[in-house]
């Protein structure tokens, strides 16, 4: 059994002089800590452009890359820049929290900037124009900056993809370069990073949304072909939220898509696995059964449930290494899905002490093949989550920490939330589970400003939080290589 331990940290949590974590120095630093601490695995969140909302979640490409993540120093040290042209430039005073609005009004001008001292004759370059992977992207992004970012619905002839959008890019040909260039430049620097990782003996786990974004290159290109004409994409009420999530997503036409053997998902996989070791897909049920929202509801309490695809979508890719997350309603159908594919499902530490002694997140109830967290990037920290519980609930919490603790053969402190939270990580990495992973966040412990994400809501705390260097401290590097050394998840 092949055990092993590894954190969650999104590329914009890193830290950074210039608004959001980047592909550059402080993320082979983090490479660094991870390997000293013995952990074997990276994950990322999605690494595609966000747009409304900033969530990574909802992007307007699902293959393209995160312009923002271009680290600008190294593009200095290619001479496509001076440091006095972006080092002065006001990327947001808090360095705790990226400023999004900042980045969108000047990120762009300084990438054109290195555009403009690229060699375009380069055999490199030229082949990458060739390929043509990203064109669709490019195309997009400069009509939508000819019509000041508006959607797509709203660019007249332009609205869907045809002969006006190649005689745009026929007349507009710098733009749409320029616009795969910031392509060119993410994949280059992240492939030497992704070598730098796995040379050290740390994988990176990606994460893909299932749904594409309504203003995005996928509706405007491929609207009729693999969506449903009504309807948008969520999920019913559950341990998340209340009201459920109303994610606003187009839905996809199974039907239509089953027709050619899925290949869209298949060329979308193929080209995930060209830049991770492993790939989580996340909302893993919505391929066995979607959960439809009417158009124009307030939120997700009302819907039906859709037939998907099941484990068919996945044949060919089955000895793949893809964890499903399989939170939320878990049926028997969801259940023979994922073992049919063989993916290791997901489970989730916070919501394992309650009274319910077949709680499946208890890790006395844990399989072996499984993916086990604290939490992910929607749930709260694990110390905002045990400060927040109090009376009965507490007691609860307490008495069930210690029964599993007891099981596991772990140290259990119950004096404070900190010393609780550390139990529980302890509680993690002694569990069966082949795979432990954490939110840095939860391993510090940090409490409710560290939050990633507030499922359903849009907010300027979402996907904001950052660490500072002093957060990759020696301190923590050697609790967690302990924890991993007493646990076997060391190599």
């Amino acid at each position: 059994m092949n055990r092993r331990a590894g954190v969650l940290m999104p590329v914009s949590s890193l830290p950074s002089r210039y608004g959001i974590g980047t592909l550059g120095r402080e993320a082979y630093r983090f490479v660094d800590f991870l390997q000293g601490a013995g952990c074997r695995i990276w994950q990322v969140l999605p690494l595609q452009p966000t747009s409304y909302g900033d969530s990574p979640y909802s992007s307007c490409a699902a293959d393209a890359l995160n312009y923002y993540f271009i680290d600008l120093d190294l593009l200095a040290e290619q001479g496509l820049l001076r440091r006095s042209e972006y080092a002065a430039s006001d990327w947001g005073s808090d360095k705790r929290r990226v400023d999004y609005g900042k980045l969108y009004e000047r990120r762009i001008p300084v990438l054109h900037l290195a555009f403009s001292r690229f060699d375009r004759t380069a055999p490199e370059w030229r082949a990458f124009l060739e390929e043509g992977r990203f064109r669709d992207f490019a195309l997009f992004m400069a009509i939508k900056q000819h019509f000041c970012g508006a959607p797509h619905e709203a660019w007249k002839s332009l609205s869907s993809y045809g002969h006006g959008a190649e005689q745009f890019a026929r007349e507009h040909r710098d733009e749409v370069e320029f616009w795969q260039f910031t392509q060119y430049l993410f994949f280059a620097q992240w492939r030497a990073l992704k070598a730098y990782a796995n040379a050290r003996g740390v994988e990176i786990m990606g994460d893909m949304p299932i749904y594409v974004a309504r203003d995005s290159v996928e509706m405007w290109k491929y609207g009729k072909e693999l969506f449903l004409p009504r309807g948008q994409a969520g999920v019913p009420p559950d341990d998340f939220s209340a009201t459920g999530q109303l994610w606003g997503n187009p839905l996809y036409d199974w039907e239509r898509m089953k027709r050619d053997g899925y290949s869209w998902w298949h060329r979308r996989i193929a080209r995930a696995f060209e830049l991770y070791d492993i790939l989580r897909i996340d909302h893993f049920i919505g391929f066995v059964r979607c959960y439809c929202i009417p158009d124009g509801a307030r939120d997700a309490t009302e819907g039906v449930m859709r037939s998907g695809p099941g484990a068919a979508l996945f044949k060919g890719f089955e000895s793949a290494q893809i964890v499903a997350e399989d939170l939320g309603i878990v049926t028997d159908e969801v259940r023979a899905a994922i073992r049919e594919t063989g993916y290791p499902g997901m489970k989730i530490l916070q919501h394992a002490f309650n009274e319910d002694p077949y709680n499946e997140h208890k890790p006395s109830n844990y399989e072996t093949h499984i993916v086990a967290y604290t939490g992910t990037h929607d749930n709260e920290t694990l110390l905002e989550r045990v400060s927040a519980t109090h009376g009965r609930e507490r007691t609860v919490m307490e008495r069930s920490l210690r029964e599993e603790a007891k099981r596991a053969g772990v140290r259990c402190d119950t004096r404070s939330d900190r010393a609780i939270c550390n139990t529980m990580l302890r509680l993690l990495y002694a569990s069966r589970a082949e795979t432990v992973i954490f939110p840095l966040q939860d391993a510090l412990p940090v409490a409710k400003e560290g939050r990633i994400n507030k499922p359903s809501t849009v907010s300027p705390e979402n996907w904001t939080y950052r660490f500072v260097s002093r957060d990759f401290s020696a301190s923590l590097q050697a609790k967690l290589r302990a924890l991993a050394e007493r646990s076997g998840r060391l190599e």
